[in-house]
């Protein structure tokens, strides 16, 4: 059983910055991908961005350019780098793990992100 306890959230106004971290209670260094998820109220959690084991990373497009996940697999934990952000960012992030070997899922308890305007 992995732990994932994400940190980071808060309240920030439009055009700023946030880094959240996500810690994971066992090593992240082996076969797996790692990302942040959302969820605004009213809606469906959505991907936000990935990081695998080998180095890839993926983002969805309204993130692209402004948001940059990253990992240390030192530390078990991954970042999630939000820079420009907008009123329409805010939601709950969530954490995630799934382990290739089993492609089960692990999920943190989430962390609130809000963007005035």
């Amino acid at each position: 059983q992995v732990q994932l306890v994400e940190s980071g959230g808060g309240l920030v106004q439009a055009g700023g910055s946030l880094r959240l971290s996500c810690a994971a209670s066992a090593s992240i260094s082996g076969p797996n991908t790692m990302g942040w998820y959302r969820q605004a109220p009213g809606k469906q959690r959505e991907l936000v961005a990935t990081t695998t084991s080998s180095g890839g990373t993926n983002y969805a497009d309204s993130v692209k350019g402004r948001f940059s996940i990253s990992r240390d697999n030192a530390k078990n934990t991954v970042y999630l780098q939000m820079n420009s952000l907008k009123p329409e960012d805010t939601a709950v992030y969530y954490c995630n793990l799934v382990r290739w070997f089993n492609n089960y899922a692990y999920w943190g308890q989430g962390t609130q992100v809000t963007v005035s305007s």
